[in-house]
């Protein structure tokens, strides 16, 4: 007796249908890995996204949560499991999972906890995707970029921190609410750590090709009168005021990450701060994460832009690879 679908349907096509291309894999379903993993499927970005996680009650409800809403997506299969199986032949893999810094602990205590979640997920990611492009968001992100290149033994162009180009979005976010414009439309960059000592680019600070700093040539410094550094200021500090509100971010990370994904998945070759070696960069001589204006493209990292910082600039940047390798340096099992 013929079932509904043989009777539906009369199949042409002998061959199987070819894997993806664009497949994307969300490593973590915290609050970050599901905003990365929503902000990549309403941009349709993906013809497959597939999640990962060590919590398979959380993972299986995330995952059906997400195929309810099939209909109103473009992504056509949304797959989950603990098993790292599941992400064969990701394109691009966004590592969000890691351990949360706990009260009174040290930064390097941290990262080496992390260092150990790690050294389970990243062989497993390149076991199952050779030729993926890894991105990295799990904090403290320039840190953890560098582990993840040393245990994945990828090159380092196909590895990647999202680095700054969240702290530049609040940064351009923040001077244009006080310019009174909309942040696409001033120009300015955060580089370095994704963090503390993260560096305002006050020298390269535009709207419209103006200079900031020629119309006040103390921009940014303690004798300017009007106190634009506090701006940067409130970057450095708005994840730990969001954090206080709310308990975590999610949002702004997921959505920097989607556009992320954008440029490596369609290959558009734009310019965005995020974390990338830069070692014999700016007079830099080890081997730090951190970031630098990079030109993102299908292979990731296909170039990095040499900007014309300040002496002063300089020497912040190679403050904040400082302190990364302060950290670093004593890390063990890398």
């Amino acid at each position: 007796m013929s079932s509904v679908l043989q009777k539906l349907i009369s199949p042409l096509a002998s061959t199987p249908a070819e894997p993806p291309r664009n497949k994307v894999t969300v490593v973590g379903v915290g609050q970050v890995g599901m905003a990365c993993a929503i902000s990549i499927l309403l941009r349709d970005l993906c013809d497959e996204l597939a999640l990962v996680d060590v919590m398979k009650d959380r993972l299986k409800g995330e995952m059906m949560d997400l195929q309810h809403g099939s209909l109103f997506l473009k992504t056509s299969k949304i797959v989950a499991d603990t098993d790292y199986a599941v992400t064969a032949n990701s394109r691009l893999v966004v590592v969000t999972a890691g351990v949360r810094q706990q009260e009174g602990e040290s930064r390097l205590n941290l990262v080496q906890r992390n260092v150990n979640v790690f050294k389970s997920i990243i062989p497993q990611i390149v076991k199952y995707s050779p030729n993926c492009t890894l991105v990295v968001v799990s904090n403290p992100v320039d840190v953890l970029t560098y582990v993840t290149w040393k245990l994945s033994g990828l090159p380092k162009h196909r590895v990647i921190g999202s680095g700054t180009n969240l702290d530049s979005a609040r940064f351009r976010f923040l001077m244009a609410e006080r310019l009174g414009i909309h942040a696409s439309s001033f120009n300015g960059w955060v580089l370095g750590e994704h963090g503390d000592t993260s560096v305002p680019v006050w020298s390269g600070a535009n709207v419209a090709g103006v200079n900031l700093q020629k119309l006040n040539p103390e921009i940014g410094t303690d004798d300017d009168s009007e106190q634009w550094k506090a701006t940067h200021k409130a970057v450095v500090d708005s994840a730990y005021e969001v954090i206080k509100l709310k308990g975590y971010t999610n949002w702004a990370i997921g959505l920097s990450v989607a556009d992320l994904t954008e440029s490596i998945i369609k290959n558009m070759s734009r310019v965005h701060p995020v974390s990338t070696m830069v070692k014999d960069m700016y007079g830099i001589g080890e081997e730090v994460f951190l970031s630098l204006p990079c030109v993102l493209n299908s292979s990731g990292v296909s170039s990095v832009i040499n900007m014309t910082l300040t002496d002063a600039e300089v020497g912040q940047l190679r403050n904040s690879a400082d302190t990364l390798w302060g950290i670093q340096k004593d890390l063990k099992d890398v």
